[in-house]
């Protein structure tokens, strides 16, 4: 019993000790890729086709993995539509071209194949009024299938029959690699590689049965290249994230008041709660408030004031959380400069 109440009692410390709570924010995070503010037309090109030299080994692949004919070539031609529809929704270019028209070959052997020539790039971009190419570079579908079988009693006009239903489940895994040529700075803006899995499975009373039943994946193997060819648009767009922040909740009754309006979403008053206490005599609670104005600056949109203030609290009154709220803070202030020339038009 006496074990009971003293773990009791340093629950009810620990609860009411805490000096913080947690707040959510919803900040924008710059999109991995930057474009250049002068690409305003661009072309897609697929360069995934394999070349003569390999043929042979893409024929003998297809036999070993039972892919569909046609099912890498189609697929490709997904992700090429998929990133060409994503892009045209994109208000950052002006115009956006399929270069279906243009020939381009890469060994498939390679798991990445090396970039196009800068005398290629410029050359295609003079020719098709393109500031910059993006190509995929890369596509690839890799089959693996297994067969299982178990007893099964199969319902006739005879009763129930016991038979062997053969399963093969099937796995495709599609990818793709994608890189965007800028010919102006003559460099490689992004380089990227996508992998998707997509599981397939079929039965029937013999093998045969249960591969033939496989027959659908064509279709899925197609929607998932262009979901992929989609996906890589968004690397372009700023992405909205959920991030987590601590403040102070305890340390004097402004603190108190200023936690329950800060519950009910009054934060500005809870803020100006806080900034009287930024005078307080006491170092720890005026590194606290310091810190809490630090929040409701960034809560505001104010990142430079919220930087100040957090500085001040560790600077001048020791406050750990404030050293690493600086960083935080001055991290968001280097990725808002990013987001600033993506948005630039």
């Amino acid at each position: 019993m006496r074990n009971k109440l003293s773990l009791l009692l340093l629950l009810a410390v620990a609860i009411f000790s805490c000096k913080t709570e947690q707040l959510y924010l919803n900040v924008t995070e710059p999109a991995p890729v930057t474009i250049p503010i002068y690409i305003k037309s661009v072309g897609v090109i697929n360069r995934s086709m394999p070349t003569d030299e390999t043929k042979a080994i893409d024929a003998a692949e297809r036999v070993l993995s039972l892919e569909s004919k046609n099912l890498d070539k189609d697929g490709a031609a997904e992700s090429i539509k998929g990133l060409s529809d994503e892009l045209l929704t994109n208000n950052r270019f002006t115009e956006v071209k399929t270069l279906n028209n243009i020939d381009f070959r890469t060994p498939k052997t390679q798991l990445f194949p090396i970039p196009l020539s800068w005398d290629i790039v410029a050359q295609v971009c003079k020719e098709t009024k393109t500031d910059a190419l993006f190509s995929l570079e890369k596509y690839d579908t890799d089959t693996h299938i297994n067969y299982s079988n178990r007893k099964v009693e199969k319902k006739t006009i005879l009763g129930n029959i016991p038979m062997t239903e053969h399963q093969a489940d099937m796995e495709t895994i599609v990818k793709t690699g994608w890189r965007i040529y800028d010919p102006a700075s003559k460099m490689i803006l992004d380089e990227f590689i996508y992998n998707e899995s997509i599981v397939s499975t079929g039965r029937g009373v013999n093998p045969l049965l249960a591969a033939a039943a496989l027959i659908g994946r064509k279709e899925a193997v197609n929607q998932v290249s262009n979901k992929s060819g989609h996906g890589y648009a968004f690397r372009l767009i700023p992405m909205r994230l959920r991030v987590m922040r601590d403040y102070y909740v305890k340390g004097t009754d402004n603190f108190k008041i200023a936690r329950r309006k800060a519950q009910v979403g009054k934060w500005d008053d809870a803020g100006l709660l806080w900034e009287k206490e930024t005078t307080n005599p006491k170092m720890e609670i005026a590194g606290r408030a310091s810190y809490n104005m630090a929040i409701i600056n960034e809560i505001n949109g104010n990142l430079e004031d919220a930087l100040k203030w957090a500085q001040k609290s560790y600077e001048d009154y020791n406050n750990k959380l404030g050293l690493r709220y600086v960083r935080i803070l001055e991290n968001r202030r280097y990725k808002n400069e990013v987001l600033k020339n993506q948005e630039a038009k």
